[in-house]
């Protein structure tokens, strides 16, 4: 009978994205079949070794896989990873810190799959069962007609990937109900800055995507600051407790060689970078500075 060990390291060689477990001093512990797959690099050249220069990630954790901090809520960030034989990969990469019963760190999780294997548009995390992404459905439609208005000469458009800050610890300290009516607040208070061209929908359970005509990305991101700035104007109380709400968001200008996913890959890279400056953040891609929305 198999013992422990291999039925782990079976089952992780099963499942459809790369696998790599990072131990506390930046050593490779297990490399799955997909990971070699996706970066050309075999696990038998990677085990107890550190994760190799050329495999160095591009993006917000540029250090390598071992010093990656956890995803923010779970969320899936889109990065680069070098191929062995030279060329990059654009992924979509979540990382998990691992701990012992102590809570010692002892290592990362890295889960990876290649941008372009995916048969969806990029899109926010969704929890299984979730409204959310039932209602998404008729605005990727929208979406869609409208990349393909643009497309055919028609007006131009980008996107903004608006993030709640706060959602992801509502939804785990007070539970769904709570973020619920808060996204819902938050909603409202973007609906009065859209412009009658523009629409809103859930891009995701804490996530919003604006289809907005501006002209150009500067006017874009202008026009992010003033919807940052209705968001904290929303006065959410839940039994008693006042939150105060900031978004993080990403801004894409939709440009003529480009593809409806790559715009929206460019929106949620910028977001994640507002994320990750602290929030309350307006970020243009591609991978632009952070400014405040004040």
């Amino acid at each position: 009978m198999a013992d422990r060990t291999e039925l782990f390291e079976a089952a992780l060689d099963s499942l459809p994205e790369g696998i790599a477990l990072i131990g506390a001093k930046g050593q490779v512990v297990l490399w799955n079949r997909v990971a070699e797959a996706i970066t050309g690099y075999a696990s038998a050249d990677l085990l107890s070794r550190a994760v190799p220069e050329a495999l160095a990630l591009t993006g917000p954790w540029p250090e390598g896989p071992d010093s990656c901090a956890e995803s923010p809520a779970g969320r899936g960030v889109p990065v680069h990873l070098g191929h062995n034989l030279g060329h990059n990969v654009p992924v979509t990469m979540r990382t998990l810190v691992l701990r012992d019963g102590l809570g010692k760190r002892i290592g990362t999780a890295v889960v990876f799959h290649p941008v372009e294997s995916l048969d969806v548009l990029p899109r926010g995390e969704y929890v299984e069962g979730s409204g959310a992404e039932a209602d998404s459905a008729e605005f990727e439609t929208r979406l869609e007609s409208t990349f393909e208005d643009f497309r055919q000469g028609g007006e131009s458009f980008g996107v903004l990937w608006i993030a709640v800050d706060q959602a992801h610890e509502l939804r785990k300290t007070h539970g769904a109900q709570a973020c619920e009516s808060m996204l819902a607040k938050v909603e409202r208070a973007l609906a009065n800055g859209l412009c009658p061209a523009e629409e809103m929908g859930r891009w995701g359970d804490d996530e919003f995507l604006v289809i907005s005509h501006e002209r150009t990305a500067e006017m874009l991101a202008a026009h992010a600051r003033v919807l940052a700035g209705l968001a904290r104007t929303a006065d959410f109380r839940w039994w008693g407790d006042r939150v105060s709400i900031t978004v993080s968001i990403g801004a894409a200008q939709a440009e003529g060689d480009g593809s409806l996913a790559n715009l929206l890959e460019k929106a949620k890279l910028a977001m994640h970078s507002s994320f990750h400056a602290g929030g309350n953040q307006i970020t243009p891609a591609p991978g632009g500075p952070a400014c405040s929305p004040s």
